[in-house]
Protein backbone atom coordinates (compact mmCIF):
# COMPACT_ATOMS: atom_id res chain seq x y z
CA UNK A 1 0.00 0.00 0.00
CA UNK A 2 1.32 3.42 -0.91
CA UNK A 3 0.62 5.39 2.27
CA UNK A 4 1.79 8.67 0.82
CA UNK A 5 -0.31 8.70 -2.34
CA UNK A 6 -2.23 11.97 -2.64
CA UNK A 7 -5.77 12.07 -1.33
CA UNK A 8 -7.44 15.41 -1.83
CA UNK A 9 -9.78 16.72 0.83
CA UNK A 10 -13.39 16.98 -0.29
CA UNK A 11 -15.41 20.12 0.12
CA UNK A 12 -19.13 20.21 0.70
CA UNK A 13 -21.43 21.52 -1.95
CA UNK A 14 -22.18 25.25 -1.73
CA UNK A 15 -18.67 25.94 -0.47
CA UNK A 16 -19.12 24.96 3.20
CA UNK A 17 -16.06 23.20 4.65
CA UNK A 18 -16.55 19.44 4.69
CA UNK A 19 -15.17 19.09 8.21
CA UNK A 20 -18.01 21.28 9.52
CA UNK A 21 -20.46 18.35 9.26
CA UNK A 22 -19.49 15.04 10.89
CA UNK A 23 -20.29 12.05 8.65
CA UNK A 24 -23.17 9.79 9.62
CA UNK A 25 -23.25 7.51 6.57
CA UNK A 26 -20.70 6.16 4.11
CA UNK A 27 -22.04 5.11 0.71
CA UNK A 28 -19.64 3.11 -1.42
CA UNK A 29 -19.77 1.50 -4.81
CA UNK A 30 -18.27 -1.99 -5.03
CA UNK A 31 -16.61 -2.94 -8.33
CA UNK A 32 -13.67 -0.68 -9.10
CA UNK A 33 -14.18 1.11 -5.79
CA UNK A 34 -14.39 -0.93 -2.58
CA UNK A 35 -13.38 -4.20 -4.23
CA UNK A 36 -9.94 -4.84 -5.62
CA UNK A 37 -9.72 -5.97 -9.23
CA UNK A 38 -9.71 -9.62 -8.09
CA UNK A 39 -13.11 -8.90 -6.45
CA UNK A 40 -11.71 -9.30 -2.94
CA UNK A 41 -12.18 -7.02 0.05
CA UNK A 42 -8.75 -6.37 1.52
CA UNK A 43 -8.11 -6.88 5.24
CA UNK A 44 -7.41 -3.15 5.55
CA UNK A 45 -10.80 -2.31 4.01
CA UNK A 46 -12.61 -4.86 6.21
CA UNK A 47 -11.05 -3.23 9.27
CA UNK A 48 -11.95 0.28 8.09
CA UNK A 49 -15.59 -0.65 7.48
CA UNK A 50 -15.84 -2.25 10.92
CA UNK A 51 -14.23 0.77 12.55
CA UNK A 52 -16.70 3.12 10.84
CA UNK A 53 -19.67 1.11 12.09
CA UNK A 54 -18.13 0.95 15.57
CA UNK A 55 -17.87 4.73 15.50
CA UNK A 56 -21.59 4.99 14.74
CA UNK A 57 -21.27 5.71 11.01
CA UNK A 58 -23.56 3.55 8.88
CA UNK A 59 -22.07 1.92 5.79
CA UNK A 60 -24.20 1.34 2.71
CA UNK A 61 -23.00 -0.68 -0.25
CA UNK A 62 -24.49 1.02 -3.32
CA UNK A 63 -23.91 -1.01 -6.47
CA UNK A 64 -25.11 -1.88 -9.93
CA UNK A 65 -24.85 -5.56 -9.00
CA UNK A 66 -27.99 -7.66 -8.62
CA UNK A 67 -28.78 -8.97 -5.16
CA UNK A 68 -27.61 -12.48 -6.02
CA UNK A 69 -24.08 -11.19 -6.61
CA UNK A 70 -23.73 -9.66 -3.14
CA UNK A 71 -22.08 -12.65 -1.49
CA UNK A 72 -18.73 -10.90 -2.02
CA UNK A 73 -19.63 -8.43 0.76
CA UNK A 74 -22.41 -10.18 2.69
CA UNK A 75 -19.92 -11.09 5.45
CA UNK A 76 -19.13 -7.42 5.96
CA UNK A 77 -22.58 -5.95 6.57
CA UNK A 78 -23.10 -4.57 10.04
CA UNK A 79 -26.11 -3.39 11.98
CA UNK A 80 -28.81 -2.68 9.40
CA UNK A 81 -27.45 -5.18 6.85
CA UNK A 82 -28.90 -3.26 3.91
CA UNK A 83 -27.46 -2.69 0.44
CA UNK A 84 -28.72 -0.74 -2.56
CA UNK A 85 -28.54 -2.95 -5.64
CA UNK A 86 -29.26 -2.63 -9.35
CA UNK A 87 -28.27 1.07 -9.50
CA UNK A 88 -31.02 1.96 -7.03
CA UNK A 89 -33.69 -0.44 -8.26
CA UNK A 90 -33.72 -2.41 -5.01
CA UNK A 91 -32.84 -2.12 -1.34
CA UNK A 92 -31.88 -5.57 -0.07
CA UNK A 93 -31.41 -7.02 3.41
CA UNK A 94 -28.29 -9.20 3.22
CA UNK A 95 -28.54 -10.67 6.71
CA UNK A 96 -29.84 -13.97 5.39
CA UNK A 97 -26.65 -14.57 3.44
CA UNK A 98 -26.27 -15.64 -0.21
CA UNK A 99 -29.54 -16.84 -1.71
CA UNK A 100 -31.58 -15.78 1.33
CA UNK A 101 -31.70 -12.02 0.85
CA UNK A 102 -34.94 -10.08 1.31
CA UNK A 103 -36.10 -7.21 -0.88
CA UNK A 104 -36.95 -4.27 1.39
CA UNK A 105 -37.74 -1.78 -1.39
CA UNK A 106 -38.20 -2.28 -5.13
CA UNK A 107 -38.26 0.56 -7.68
CA UNK A 108 -39.18 -1.25 -10.85
CA UNK A 109 -38.90 -0.40 -14.51
CA UNK A 110 -42.40 -0.78 -15.95
CA UNK A 111 -42.54 -3.41 -18.67
CA UNK A 112 -44.04 -0.93 -21.12
CA UNK A 113 -41.18 1.49 -20.49
CA UNK A 114 -38.64 -1.31 -20.77
CA UNK A 115 -40.02 -2.50 -24.10
CA UNK A 116 -40.31 1.03 -25.49
CA UNK A 117 -36.71 1.70 -24.45
CA UNK A 118 -35.46 -1.46 -26.13
CA UNK A 119 -37.26 -0.65 -29.38
CA UNK A 120 -36.06 2.96 -29.41
CA UNK A 121 -32.49 1.98 -28.66
CA UNK A 122 -32.41 -0.79 -31.25
CA UNK A 123 -33.68 1.68 -33.85
CA UNK A 124 -31.02 4.23 -32.88
CA UNK A 125 -28.21 1.66 -32.64
CA UNK A 126 -28.89 -1.39 -34.82
CA UNK A 127 -27.18 -4.46 -33.47
CA UNK A 128 -28.00 -3.70 -29.82
CA UNK A 129 -28.92 -6.82 -27.84
CA UNK A 130 -30.64 -7.02 -24.47
CA UNK A 131 -30.84 -8.87 -21.17
CA UNK A 132 -33.53 -8.47 -18.52
CA UNK A 133 -32.82 -8.34 -14.78
CA UNK A 134 -35.74 -9.11 -12.47
CA UNK A 135 -35.96 -9.58 -8.72
CA UNK A 136 -35.25 -13.31 -8.96
CA UNK A 137 -34.81 -13.92 -12.68
CA UNK A 138 -32.32 -13.19 -15.43
CA UNK A 139 -33.27 -13.50 -19.11
CA UNK A 140 -31.51 -12.56 -22.31
CA UNK A 141 -31.77 -12.50 -26.07
CA UNK A 142 -30.05 -15.35 -27.95
CA UNK A 143 -27.35 -13.04 -29.36
CA UNK A 144 -26.55 -11.37 -26.03
CA UNK A 145 -22.94 -12.37 -25.18
CA UNK A 146 -21.90 -14.37 -22.14
CA UNK A 147 -20.97 -11.36 -20.03
CA UNK A 148 -22.29 -12.36 -16.63
CA UNK A 149 -20.97 -15.88 -15.99
CA UNK A 150 -24.41 -17.32 -15.38
CA UNK A 151 -26.99 -19.30 -17.27
CA UNK A 152 -30.07 -17.22 -18.18
CA UNK A 153 -33.51 -18.50 -17.29
CA UNK A 154 -34.77 -17.85 -20.83
CA UNK A 155 -33.32 -17.11 -24.27
CA UNK A 156 -35.93 -15.11 -26.19
CA UNK A 157 -36.22 -11.82 -28.13
CA UNK A 158 -36.71 -8.76 -25.94
CA UNK A 159 -40.23 -8.30 -27.33
CA UNK A 160 -41.20 -11.69 -25.87
CA UNK A 161 -39.25 -11.30 -22.65
CA UNK A 162 -40.96 -7.98 -21.91
CA UNK A 163 -44.45 -8.89 -23.10
CA UNK A 164 -47.24 -8.61 -20.48
CA UNK A 165 -47.42 -12.41 -20.43
CA UNK A 166 -43.66 -12.94 -20.79
CA UNK A 167 -41.46 -15.10 -18.54
CA UNK A 168 -41.79 -14.29 -14.84
CA UNK A 169 -44.32 -11.60 -15.68
CA UNK A 170 -45.33 -11.51 -12.01
CA UNK A 171 -41.83 -10.33 -11.02
CA UNK A 172 -40.77 -6.67 -11.25
CA UNK A 173 -38.21 -5.72 -13.88
CA UNK A 174 -35.31 -4.03 -12.10
CA UNK A 175 -33.32 -3.04 -15.16
CA UNK A 176 -32.51 -4.00 -18.71
CA UNK A 177 -28.99 -4.37 -20.02
CA UNK A 178 -28.14 -3.20 -23.53
CA UNK A 179 -24.94 -4.33 -25.25
CA UNK A 180 -23.36 -3.24 -28.51
CA UNK A 181 -20.34 -5.03 -29.95
CA UNK A 182 -18.70 -2.14 -31.79
CA UNK A 183 -19.77 1.24 -30.41
CA UNK A 184 -17.58 3.32 -28.10
CA UNK A 185 -18.99 2.98 -24.56
CA UNK A 186 -19.36 6.72 -23.89
CA UNK A 187 -20.76 7.38 -27.36
CA UNK A 188 -23.27 4.56 -26.84
CA UNK A 189 -24.34 6.09 -23.52
CA UNK A 190 -24.90 9.52 -25.05
CA UNK A 191 -26.80 8.06 -27.99
CA UNK A 192 -28.98 5.92 -25.71
CA UNK A 193 -29.92 8.79 -23.43
CA UNK A 194 -31.06 10.83 -26.43
CA UNK A 195 -32.96 7.91 -27.94
CA UNK A 196 -34.68 6.67 -24.79
CA UNK A 197 -35.56 10.06 -23.35
CA UNK A 198 -37.81 9.90 -20.29
CA UNK A 199 -38.72 6.23 -20.78
CA UNK A 200 -35.87 5.11 -18.51
CA UNK A 201 -32.75 6.23 -16.66
CA UNK A 202 -29.68 5.17 -18.66
CA UNK A 203 -26.18 4.74 -17.26
CA UNK A 204 -23.18 2.43 -17.44
CA UNK A 205 -20.63 0.82 -15.12
CA UNK A 206 -18.81 -1.51 -17.49
CA UNK A 207 -15.67 -0.67 -19.50
CA UNK A 208 -17.42 -2.19 -22.53
CA UNK A 209 -20.43 -0.80 -24.41
CA UNK A 210 -22.87 -2.24 -21.90
CA UNK A 211 -25.63 0.07 -20.68
CA UNK A 212 -28.01 -0.29 -17.76
CA UNK A 213 -31.57 1.05 -17.97
CA UNK A 214 -33.65 1.58 -14.84
CA UNK A 215 -36.99 3.19 -14.13
CA UNK A 216 -37.34 6.95 -14.74
CA UNK A 217 -35.73 8.78 -11.86
CA UNK A 218 -34.21 5.62 -10.41
CA UNK A 219 -30.52 5.94 -9.62
CA UNK A 220 -28.07 5.20 -6.85
CA UNK A 221 -28.53 8.78 -5.68
CA UNK A 222 -32.32 8.84 -5.56
CA UNK A 223 -32.61 5.56 -3.66
CA UNK A 224 -29.81 6.52 -1.30
CA UNK A 225 -31.63 9.79 -0.65
CA UNK A 226 -34.77 7.84 0.27
CA UNK A 227 -32.83 5.61 2.66
CA UNK A 228 -31.15 8.61 4.26
CA UNK A 229 -34.45 10.46 4.65
CA UNK A 230 -35.87 7.45 6.52
CA UNK A 231 -32.95 7.75 8.95
CA UNK A 232 -33.03 11.51 9.31
CA UNK A 233 -29.66 11.82 7.57
CA UNK A 234 -29.04 14.82 5.32
CA UNK A 235 -26.90 14.75 2.19
CA UNK A 236 -24.32 16.89 4.00
CA UNK A 237 -23.76 13.97 6.41
CA UNK A 238 -23.01 11.47 3.62
CA UNK A 239 -19.57 10.53 2.30
CA UNK A 240 -19.69 8.69 -1.06
CA UNK A 241 -17.19 6.79 -3.19
CA UNK A 242 -17.34 5.71 -6.84
CA UNK A 243 -15.50 5.16 -10.10
CA UNK A 244 -17.93 4.94 -13.04
CA UNK A 245 -20.73 6.99 -14.67
CA UNK A 246 -23.43 5.17 -12.68
CA UNK A 247 -21.90 6.81 -9.57
CA UNK A 248 -22.01 10.40 -10.83
CA UNK A 249 -25.43 11.35 -9.42
CA UNK A 250 -24.58 9.85 -6.01
CA UNK A 251 -21.24 11.66 -5.84
CA UNK A 252 -22.88 14.94 -6.82
CA UNK A 253 -25.62 14.51 -4.20
CA UNK A 254 -23.42 13.57 -1.25
CA UNK A 255 -21.95 16.28 0.95
CA UNK A 256 -18.49 14.79 0.51
CA UNK A 257 -17.53 12.50 -2.34
CA UNK A 258 -14.39 10.82 -3.59
CA UNK A 259 -13.47 9.60 -7.05
CA UNK A 260 -11.14 6.63 -7.05
CA UNK A 261 -7.69 6.94 -8.56
CA UNK A 262 -8.90 4.66 -11.35
CA UNK A 263 -12.14 6.61 -11.95
CA UNK A 264 -13.79 7.62 -15.22
CA UNK A 265 -13.23 11.32 -16.13
CA UNK A 266 -16.91 12.14 -15.55
CA UNK A 267 -16.62 10.77 -12.02
CA UNK A 268 -13.53 12.84 -11.30
CA UNK A 269 -15.40 15.93 -12.47
CA UNK A 270 -18.44 15.13 -10.29
CA UNK A 271 -16.67 14.27 -7.04
CA UNK A 272 -15.49 16.86 -4.54
CA UNK A 273 -12.34 14.91 -3.72
CA UNK A 274 -10.08 12.13 -4.95
CA UNK A 275 -8.51 9.13 -3.30
CA UNK A 276 -6.12 6.43 -4.50
CA UNK A 277 -7.15 3.48 -6.68
CA UNK A 278 -9.28 0.55 -5.61
CA UNK A 279 -6.28 -1.78 -5.64
CA UNK A 280 -4.59 0.58 -3.16
CA UNK A 281 -7.54 0.55 -0.72
CA UNK A 282 -8.67 4.07 -1.56
CA UNK A 283 -11.92 3.80 0.40
CA UNK A 284 -10.10 2.57 3.50
CA UNK A 285 -7.56 5.42 3.23
CA UNK A 286 -10.33 8.03 3.43
CA UNK A 287 -12.30 6.24 6.18
CA UNK A 288 -9.18 6.01 8.33
CA UNK A 289 -8.58 9.73 7.92
CA UNK A 290 -12.20 10.56 8.64
CA UNK A 291 -12.12 8.54 11.86
CA UNK A 292 -8.79 10.05 12.88
CA UNK A 293 -10.29 13.49 12.40
CA UNK A 294 -13.26 12.61 14.64
CA UNK A 295 -10.98 11.52 17.49
CA UNK A 296 -8.25 14.13 17.11
CA UNK A 297 -7.94 16.57 20.04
Amino acid sequence: MRENDPVTSATRQHGTPAAAVPPRLIATDLDGTLLRDDKSVSPRTVAALAAAEEAGIEVFFVTGRPARWMDVVSDHVHGHGLAICGNGAAVVDLHGGPGAHRFVKVRELARENALNSALLLREAAPGTVFAIEQTYGFHQEPDYPKLHMEIPDNLLPAEELLAPDGPDADQPVLKILAYHATLDPDAFLTLARLAVGDQANVTRSSPSALLELSGPGVSKASTLALCCAERGISHEEVVAFGDMPNDVEMLTWAGRSYAMGNAHPDVIAAASGRTVANNDDGVAVVIERLLAGRTAP
